[in-house]
């Protein structure tokens, strides 16, 4: 028995940032979503069939705790966080507008000023928004408008296929949320150019599945495309590209600014990773995609189930009679 994989793996099932996203099955039940409408619902953003190409709407929304601790940088994700959605599903952001709650203009002053940053840093303009400057605490949310020529969507990950991840490990901590920030102190055009490699990617055909790794770590974020794209994912935690001297269990929960997971045919990989390494991004191949139902992280023959479809929803988007 390998104890320490045992120990990562029982660190990982317990992650809230794993919980956060299995309490969004609820939401779907309620509302009766899933992956098989006109715009299927599971993704990075909804992807609405326009013209030659596919509007892209997404909105997110902070905790609390975080808005009252890091309120600066709660609107600079505003922006970043959005961004990295419509580029995951290979587009390029148009517009952002904002919803602002705060205990006077002294207290939305640092959000707005963070969200005004990173407009200005990602090139994305601020079109407008809800204020309201008369409640009892600091509250955020953001959505974006983008556009893309060819998706890469959560629903198309394919037993066989190679699990990449793209990290940008040019950062560090903001203490003391596990957020790994690399891109404040970025020049702007290099953050630019950087977002631009997602849909480089999708319209050279390297990729056709993709997901932006996010508040569960990178083995949520292969949970949820996993389970979106009907399929399981075998991850060995030694190969996720990490900065040194970061705790294993940390980084795999871990919410990095730059980060991407993508499903690609073995014989993309190469090409795929070139994109990212010679942008001074770490890529590598972590795992595969599997047909078992199941997220595990693995080390040789040692192996341990995170996540199993067959006895419970993640997302609760799995496209009908993925699950037993």
């Amino acid at each position: 028995m390998d104890r320490a994989l045992a120990s990562l793996a029982d660190t990982l099932r317990a992650s809230a940032g794993l919980a956060s996203k299995a309490d969004i099955a609820a939401v779907a039940a309620r509302l009766g979503l899933n992956g098989a409408g006109a715009v299927p619902v599971g993704d990075d953003c909804a992807a609405i069939p326009d013209g030659d190409g596919f509007l892209l709407l997404a909105i997110e929304g902070f905790m609390n705790a975080f808005v009252a601790g890091d309120p600066w940088f709660a609107g600079w994700c505003g922006v970043m966080v959005n961004a990295s959605d419509i580029a995951a599903m290979g587009g390029r952001p148009l517009a952002v507008v904002d919803a602002v709650w705060a205990d006077g203009e002294a207290g939305a002053q640092p959000v707005l000023e963070g969200l005004a940053a990173a407009s200005a840093a990602f090139g994305i303009p601020v079109v407008g928004g809800h204020t309201n400057i008369r409640s009892d605490r600091g509250q955020l949310s953001v959505a974006i408008l983008g556009r893309a020529k060819r998706l890469l969507t959560s629903f198309d990950a394919q037993p066989g296929q190679a699990l990449v991840a793209a990290i940008d490990l040019r950062g560090r901590y903001r203490e003391p949320f596990s957020n790994w920030e690399a891109a404040t102190d970025a020049p702007p055009a290099r953050l630019r150019g950087d977002m631009e490699l997602l849909p480089e990617i999708a319209e050279a055909g390297l990729s056709r599945a993709a997901k932006d790794i996010s508040q569960g770590g990178v083995i949520g974020t292969a949970a949820m495309l996993a389970e979106t794209s009907g399929v399981g994912a075998r991850i060995d935690p030694d190969a996720v590209p990490r900065p040194e001297g970061v705790d294993p269990a940390r980084w795999l929960t871990t919410f990095p600014s730059y980060g991407y997971l993508f499903a690609a045919d073995p014989a993309d990989v190469p090409a795929l990773t070139a994109r990212f390494s010679g942008r001074g991004i770490a890529a590598a191949a972590i795992g595969t995609v599997t047909a078992e139902l199941q997220v595990v992280i693995a080390r040789g023959a040692a192996r341990e189930v995170i996540w199993d479809f067959s006895r419970r929803p993640l997302l609760g988007c799995a496209p009908a009679g993925a699950a037993a």
